[in-house]
């Protein structure tokens, strides 16, 4: 489950134009959604407020193991609608598989006049969050410089007195500041890093082949429709040109250097991942499903069996598939992963680990499996009573006719022996994660963690 400050921060970048799937560091979040989902240790408490749509609050509280908590702020340039915790579509507080829509060229903002001048700013989010008993605070701040171009400055600060005595040994001091800058023109996206503790300079690059989002030249500038021959948006899979077999979409390739002036060492990785088209699904998915409310249609006419030597009929759409591998030369380590949605609730994920050097290997096998509510009909609205002006008004409990999202169970199991299982759902208003992660090696302890997350949120509309 996304922390509250996560959770606001993808909204502002939502709201803000800004697209952070199209970097390297977000290189393999799909098979990490599955596969690296994080288990709640003891029990967490967590309640945030929204006053308005530019201030936010947020307060934790950790029970078990230890007692701690923690005060957050938020505020943000551009007003966010972040709901409550009750009315929020329950996908967007978690991090769960999903093919990434084709990336585009960033959008500025819209320019304000006011009597001859320029009036409107940039975006811009500012965060705080102050921790107890420890008195750590961290902080960031993060700007868009340009439609293209952001910046961001995130900060950790501790006293020295609250450092465990082994990193004091160390030398090492948890207190550091880090510059980031990006640079996103849809095709190509490139960050530059800073960290202080270690005097570290990164640059990550990634580039995505093929084409671009409607409206996106192949060079990243904005097109309109005219110019590209009339046609506002592209094909869908099953529109393109057939090909026998195999899957379709796009290929993207990445690499990452860094070095430390510090510890005078440096380090390189590089990687490819293949997704499939988001849109990869038959043309009668991506219509609304009918409501129970809606009469009866007329049944389409049988399909022609045969369409002639030169004319292919519609093949069944791939499903939503990705596949990435990376390598790490001066570790030795390779790491391919491939997940796909084997059914409308079910994902499937594997991920296999091996360094050159030590023949050291690991698989990591995990699933993803959505909980739907059976949706209403119009003869269970008639048993409970209600009347005809009921039935006709819309109603928010009722998004479609497939059964509304009511939880997610995820787990996960490597050859290390770990098992971890994790159930995330709502009650009434609060959003619940509660998990457990095995040792099957350990007979004595085979449960090494359980924890219970409970979250709400409000908001002042």
């Amino acid at each position: 489950m996304h922390p509250f400050a996560s959770y606001v921060l993808r909204s502002y970048y939502k709201a803000s134009g800004w697209n952070e799937d199209n970097l390297y560091a977000n290189f393999t979040r799909s098979s990490n959604a599955v596969l690296d989902f994080n288990v709640p240790r003891g029990l967490h408490f967590t309640a945030s407020k929204s006053p308005n749509p530019l201030f936010k609050t947020s307060y934790t509280m950790t029970a078990m193991p230890t007692l701690s908590g923690s005060i957050g702020y938020i505020f943000t340039s551009c007003d966010l609608d972040v709901k409550t915790s009750g009315t929020v579509k329950f996908k967007n507080m978690l991090e769960h598989f999903r093919v990434y829509d084709q990336p585009r060229r960033p959008e500025g903002k819209e320019e304000e006049w006011l009597a001859g001048e320029r009036v409107d700013t940039r975006d811009y989010l500012l965060y705080g969050r102050f921790y107890l008993p420890s008195r750590r605070l961290d902080a960031l701040y993060s700007t868009r410089l340009s439609p293209t171009l952001q910046a961001s400055i995130a900060a950790i600060s501790q006293p020295i007195a609250n450092i465990p005595p082994e990193l004091r040994n160390r030398r090492a001091d948890p207190s550091n500041i880090m510059i980031n800058l990006q640079h996103d023109v849809g095709k190509w996206c490139t960050e530059y890093t800073y960290s202080a503790e270690d005097s570290m300079w990164g640059v990550r690059v990634l580039h995505n082949f093929g084409r671009l989002a409607p409206g996106t030249g192949e060079n990243g500038e904005t097109v309109s429709a005219s110019a590209n021959g009339g046609r506002e948006g592209i094909k869908r899979v099953d529109e393109e040109d057939y090909v026998e077999g195999g899957l379709k979409g796009r290929v993207s390739l990445g690499a990452e250097l860094y070095f430390s002036a510090k510890e005078r060492s440096a380090g390189v990785s590089t990687g490819i991942r293949f997704s499939t088209m988001p849109d990869a699904t038959p043309p009668t998915a991506q219509v609304p499903p009918p409501s129970p409310f809606d009469p009866p249609s007329t049944p389409p006419p049988p399909s022609t069996p045969s369409l002639g030597p030169n004319v292919h009929p519609v093949h069944r759409p791939q499903p939503p598939t990705t596949i990435t591998a990376l390598f790490n030369p001066m570790l030795g380590h390779i790491q391919s992963a491939y997940t796909a949605r084997v059914s409308r609730d079910l994902t499937l994920s594997s991920r296999f680990d091996f360094n050159v050097y030590s023949y050291e290997s690991e698989w990591t096998m995990g699933a993803e499996w959505w909980l739907r509510r059976s949706p209403r009909t119009h003869s269970d609205d008639e048993e409970v009573g209600e009347s005809k002006d009921e039935l006709e008004q819309p109603k928010v409990s009722y998004p479609s006719a497939l059964g509304e999202i009511h939880g997610v169970v995820k787990a996960r199991a490597s050859t290390n022996n770990d098992v971890s299982l994790m159930w995330e759902g709502r009650i009434r208003h609060m959003l619940v994660g509660l998990g457990v992660v095995s040792d099957l090696s350990n007979r004595t302890k085979p449960i090494k963690a359980i924890g219970l997350e409970v979250s709400y949120f409000s908001s002042a509309d």
